[in-house]
């Protein structure tokens, strides 16, 4: 079967009275790969939503998030606070497989309409918080000999350095291979920059990658170490 009849046997199986679903994810793109899973939003009346779920259909691995209207806009709000959203880009961007009366077609709109607004507005004290964890792992990379302890390092470096990028473009963020695909977009390449520079780590040779953590922490403000001060919570 191919994706979209399995998602919806798949939601017959298990909740035949739903109001909605949408199929998201890569397999609904061009990235789609012999590894992608099917990830089915459905939205029912009531319980037993919300829950998510991982399950094996036939020869597909399927991830089910479970919502009712009101918990959709629950933990879309939660997760929008964090420039980070899954279960909103899965609406937006997914394939609406039914829609019975009408919901599915106002969290699609809805969906859309988020995205579209961009994440919220990042603060000045966040961004000098990354730029404080860039500045301490570039010390500790610079510092180190120990190969293994570079690579950790250097990986975390990456990450970071993405997510700063994404966050002082105004951007919405990923995790894996969702961070480099909105790097992509909001940061052409960067990503590159970092792989190329994370390689030159593992062979021995920290400058390249250095050099491009810098350039994204000069356009934050550059590197932040002396000064900076957090309080504590009783």
């Amino acid at each position: 079967m191919d994706a979209i009849d399995t998602a919806r046997a798949v939601i017959k199986e298990h909740h035949p009275d739903a109001r909605a679903a949408f199929l998201g994810g890569s397999v609904v793109t061009d990235r789609r790969t012999a590894m992608s899973d099917l990830d089915i939003v459905v939205l029912l009346h009531g319980s037993p939503a919300p829950y998510r779920a991982s399950v094996q259909h036939g020869e597909w691995p399927v991830e089910m998030f479970v919502h009712t209207e009101a918990t959709w806009h629950a933990f879309v709000e939660r997760e929008v606070r964090k420039r980070r959203s899954p279960l909103l880009w899965m609406c937006a961007d997914g394939i609406l497989l039914f829609d019975h009366d009408g919901v599915g077609a106002y969290v699609a709109a809805e969906a859309r309409k988020l995205t579209a607004a961009g994440p919220p507005t990042v603060s000045a004290e966040e961004i000098d918080d990354c730029r404080y964890a860039i500045t301490d792992l570039l010390d500790d990379l610079a510092g180190s000999t120990d190969q293994s302890e570079r690579l950790f390092i250097a990986t975390e470096l990456v990450r970071r350095t993405g997510e700063l990028a994404l966050a002082f473009g105004g951007s919405w963020n990923g995790g894996g291979k969702w961070l480099a695909r909105r790097l992509e977009t909001a940061a052409p390449g960067l990503s590159m920059r970092l792989h190329d520079g994370l390689r030159a780590v593992l062979e021995g040779q920290i400058e390249s990658l250095v050099a491009a953590v810098d350039e994204v922490l000069e356009q934050a403000g550059g590197r932040l170490w002396v000064g900076y001060k957090r309080g504590g919570t009783p």
